[in-house]
């Protein structure tokens, strides 16, 4: 059966998580805000105590999903994408704009929802690098 370009997509971004193989990919959950030209990629990892949050390859990511937020037919776009693996499979789920919260902060939301898939763990995000800062 030939795979339509909304599914060979979200193949490809589960390749992409693959790729960091420093941790298993099961219980990886990549959550993602895109729109025309911009998308905001997190990924987290389920360690059974803790949660740990991955850089994204905003290159290559990025990319492929922007590729699936343009392969949208229709009118009605999706604002962001849930993307689960587990049991050996990957579950998507796209979320519209009349769904998200207005008034709801987009790291609150973010950290709701890593918490519905993994339950409420910590979450360890990396040092912060000298070079990530901003100058005023």
């Amino acid at each position: 059966m030939k795979k339509n370009r909304t599914e060979e997509l979200l193949d490809l971004i589960g390749q992409l998580l693959a790729e960091d193989t420093e941790y298993p990919l099961e219980g990886t959950l990549l959550h993602a805000e895109v729109e025309r030209a911009s998308v905001g990629p997190s990924i987290f990892k389920n360690l059974g105590n803790h949660i740990l949050y991955r850089d994204p390859d905003l290159d290559r990511l990025g990319d492929a999903l922007l590729d699936l937020w343009y392969a949208q037919e229709g009118e009605k776009r999706w604002a962001e994408i849930e993307y689960i693996v587990r049991n050996g499979r990957f579950e998507a789920t796209f979320v519209y704009p009349e769904e998200i919260d207005p008034d709801e902060e987009p790291l609150d939301r973010r950290t709701r929802i890593v918490a519905r898939y993994f339950g409420d763990k910590p979450i360890v995000y990396p040092p912060w690098e000298e070079h990530d800062s901003f100058q005023l």
